[in-house]
């Protein structure tokens, strides 16, 4: 008769990182991976690790001689079972472990498997290459750091959830195959077997869903929805990726932010342990870009831009002038004395130059400010003393500061700038690192106009309503109609942002005539909403969050890949499973598809 196996014998009592002082005495039973092992020729000590952490396990031949034996052929990673009983590691804690205080004498040993030399340590400090870890991804997620960021987003997840269920929201799906439509985001294509020459779409984001269930009377809805785009892949994209998407009816900008907030503050404070003082701040988009240059700023940094285009434009220095009198603005950036010390080196400010040039921007000019407020500079001579005066004000110098000009089309200048602003922060040492700054982000425009071409286009999505005090721009000046809009910025970084929608027929019209959508092109590519908005559709507005994105600040990972657990690299492949692959000829004749004869080469 076979023996009972040992997890028949035994069931798990503790995580490998579980045991305290408080557990002296008390007899265990743990599971994990071998993470070190240590033969000192009399006991065998190991470090056993799972999820949870790390556990010393002492392997004794006077206290039991079977399972010392065994445990003198272990290697790491091999994954075993134990039970022993917990003992005080006396004078020898070891701080550097949650467990250091204690560890576990064995009495008995199960090797479940043995395991290969392992490519690479499992252990955070690496310098392995993404590739080979990538290739490896189950190994790499054997890792501590890995586990507690995906740990970390299982957590927010459920925060989230049962949050919004004690507020009153359904989790309701929405369906990831739906109606292909042009323009946008690109969309991954499914062909339908059973309709030949037909194809679904991926959905890039429940959007149209979520607004028809608004209309169907479920007022609160929300869903932690997977989401496809066919991109071109940056650093931290990936092809597929989760929001938490919500949606709300009957409700202003300040009702649905404030129910927000109160899904952020708990999220802090069950995961994190922090309170967030609430109400968060608010700014407008237009104060955002005159203080900070972007639409997202990192408020853990005190420098402000200031606009000194007055004062430029008649200083007698031909290059600002000649920018203003060309519709540009100049700005400037105050770097204090108290702040920047002597480590705001000429060099430092000579790259500044180099630095723009991504932006489209020639050149920096760079002032620094002497007693009476005079200023130290290639163009000083060039300025005269009135608009200098004016400058200093503006920018509130003091003698010591460094100023740094900008000059071009408001955009450009803005955004440069604001890059600068946050270089400068960084080399300097200014972010304050550790804090959480919140912000609303508020009232940014509804339209992108080119400058060139006048085209207007959705700085959203077609469906964001304008401002009530804005309706009646959209024919006459779309540039100057602001919209309903509202993002959530956390250190910089947009988290997540939505929008009171539009919900009136009349409006949608006019808003889809200021973008040059005919009413053909409305009827192909939003029918069904447009349909459906016939029907008494409700107020209302939602909101959608980058759950990777939200993991990865929360977790404090380094990479958005951190907190996924099987990611595609920058060209949209799985190195461990080496995907995407051909089909075979037979599957595509099922599909009705067929394969060019010349196709292009990876890269």
């Amino acid at each position: 008769m076979t023996s009972p196996s040992f997890l028949e014998r035994h069931e798990r009592t503790h995580g490998c990182g579980e045991l305290r002082a408080s557990d002296d005495g008390a007899e265990v039973v743990l599971t994990g991976w071998v993470q070190t092992y240590r033969d000192f020729g009399g006991c065998v000590f190991i470090d056993l690790r799972d999820k949870g952490g790390i556990t010393q396990i002492v392997f004794d031949p006077t206290i039991a001689e079977a399972a010392h034996k065994i445990a003198r052929e272990l290697r790491t990673e091999w994954c075993i079972g134990v039970t022993g009983k917990v003992r005080s590691r006396g004078a020898n804690v070891n701080d550097r472990m949650s467990t250091g205080a204690v560890e576990v004498a064995a009495h008995t040993i199960e090797v479940f498997s043995r395991a290969e030399t392992p490519p690479f340590a499992i252990e955070d400090d690496l310098d392995t290459n993404e590739a080979l870890r990538l290739k490896y991804r189950y190994l790499d997620l054997r890792r501590p750091k890995l586990q507690k960021a995906l740990i970390t987003r299982s957590n927010i997840a459920r925060v989230v959830r049962s949050y919004l269920a004690d507020n009153g929201f359904l989790e309701i799906e929405t369906p990831y195959m739906v109606k292909y439509t042009p323009g946008g985001a690109r969309n991954f294509l499914v062909p339908s077997r059973l309709n030949p020459g037909s194809f679904y779409a991926l959905a890039e984001s429940p959007q149209i869903f979520k607004q028809l269930l608004m209309v169907a009377g479920y007022d609160r809805y929300f869903q932690i929805a997977r989401c496809f785009r066919d991109e071109d892949l940056r650093l931290d994209r990936q092809p597929e990726f989760t929001q938490i998407d919500i949606e709300m009816s009957f409700v202003t900008e300040a009702i649905l932010q404030r129910v927000i907030e109160g899904m952020i503050a708990a999220v802090w404070k069950d995961v994190l342990g922090v309170e967030l003082a609430l109400p968060l701040r608010r700014m407008t988009f237009a104060e955002a870009m005159d203080k900070y240059g972007v639409d997202k700023p990192d408020l853990r940094l005190d420098l402000v831009l200031c606009d000194v285009t007055a004062p430029c434009g008649k200083s007698g220095f031909r290059v600002f002038e000649g920018v203003v009198g060309g519709g540009g603005i100049v700005k400037c950036l105050r770097v204090p004395a108290r702040d920047a010390g002597d480590k705001l080196t000429r060099s430092m400010l000579d790259g500044l130059t180099d630095f723009a040039k991504q932006f489209g921007v020639k050149g920096v000019a760079f002032a620094r400010v002497q007693e009476g407020g005079a200023w130290q500079a290639p163009f000083a001579k060039s300025f005269s003393d009135d608009a200098r005066a004016e400058v200093n004000r503006l920018a509130g110098a003091e003698q010591g500061d460094t100023l740094i000009f900008v000059a071009e089309k408001p955009k450009t200048a803005n955004t440069c700038l604001g890059a600068i602003r946050l270089l400068l922060g960084e080399k300097l040492g200014l972010i304050r690192k550790g804090e959480w700054q919140f912000m609303w982000l508020t009232d940014p425009p509804l339209f992108e106009i080119d400058d060139a071409t006048g085209e207007v286009a959705a700085a959203h999505h077609p469906f964001t309503s304008p401002r009530l005090v804005d309706e009646d721009k959209l024919e006459s000046a779309p540039g100057q109609v602001l919209a309903r809009a509202y993002d959530l910025v956390l250190n910089g970084v947009e988290i997540g942002g939505g929008s009171i929608r539009i919900h009136r027929t009349e409006l949608q019209a006019r808003v889809f005539k200021a973008l040059g959508i005919s009413d053909e092109d409305a009827r192909q590519k939003f029918g069904f909403l447009l349909d459906a908005f016939q029907y008494g559709p409700p107020p209302h507005g939602g909101i959608a969050f980058g759950l990777d994105r939200l993991a990865m600040l929360v977790a404090g990972a380094e990479s958005l890949r951190d907190v996924l657990t099987f990611p595609k690299t920058q060209k949209g492949t799985d190195l461990m499973t080496e995907c995407p692959t051909p089909v075979s000829p037979r599957q595509l004749d099922e599909l009705f598809i067929k394969v060019k004869d010349e196709l292009p080469v990876k890269g």
